[in-house]
């Protein structure tokens, strides 16, 4: 498997608050984490940073090849719990930092399976040679209202409270993340985003891009197209083939 990645600052803001972390194996395993920071300039970018590492770092030292499929997840749980508790302590050491937190999607895929775990509403997607399918479900006051019935999918796009995440690493003192287990077929694209990408390029274009490009050059493509959007906020993409 290969993993192509890009993060941009985009067009309006002064500092990213996204990070991100790829890693491999050497039984052919690889993972990704891809982090967007809340909590003003300092905090954002301090949480987004400090969980991408934190994972990371707890994954290449807990990963073991003799794991199975329920021991994998167990230890991508525990690296987002362990970086949620040692981020929710720095905020409050320090109240420059108070109040920071971070969404995160961390996917590890080993031969054909794909573990994603998620916490917020940076998302992970499969693209397939016909179709673009969305695995994670957001974190976000407007997808409650959408599986509530209270609004439609297409209200939800252009919703003036879109932003608003319901949950984040470092936020309370214990985090839920959510978890799913795939199979990734031969010749299947996934995709692990912040809402940089998702808010100003839909997933016809998505989809679009990354089965019209070579692997190397559709990450840019993508990164591109949203900041030809406006480039609103900042923007990373992760692509695993």
């Amino acid at each position: 498997m290969k993993i192509y990645s890009k993060t941009d600052i985009g067009r309006r803001r002064e500092i990213n608050q996204d990070a991100f972390y790829t890693g491999e194996f050497d039984n052919g395993a690889v993972f990704a984490v891809v982090c967007d920071g809340m909590g003003g300039a300092n905090g954002g970018e301090m949480a987004s940073q400090k969980a991408a590492t934190l994972i990371s770092e707890y994954i290449v030292k807990s990963y073991s090849p003799k794991m199975n499929s329920v021991a994998i997840e167990n230890l991508l749980r525990a690296a987002v719990d362990s970086a949620n508790t040692e981020i929710f302590d720095f905020s409050h050491s320090d109240d420059k930092y108070k109040g920071m937190g971070t969404t995160t999607v961390v996917a590890f895929v080993i031969d054909n399976l794909a573990h994603i775990v998620h916490v917020g509403d940076s998302r992970a997607y499969f693209i397939s040679a016909g179709d673009i399918e969305q695995i994670t479900v957001d974190h976000s006051m407007v997808q409650a209202m959408v599986h509530n019935g209270e609004i439609s999918v297409e209200e939800a796009k252009t919703h003036p409270q879109k932003n608003i995440i319901t949950r984040a690493i470092g936020a309370k003192e214990t985090v839920m993340c959510d978890y799913n287990i795939v199979l990734k077929p031969e010749n299947t694209v996934l995709l692990i985003c912040t809402d940089g990408l998702t808010n100003l390029v839909n997933e016809e274009d998505i989809f679009k891009t990354v089965k019209n490009y070579e692997p190397k050059d559709a990450v840019n493509k993508l990164v591109d197209m949203a900041n030809l959007a406006g480039g609103l906020d900042n923007i990373t993409a992760v692509l695993i083939y």
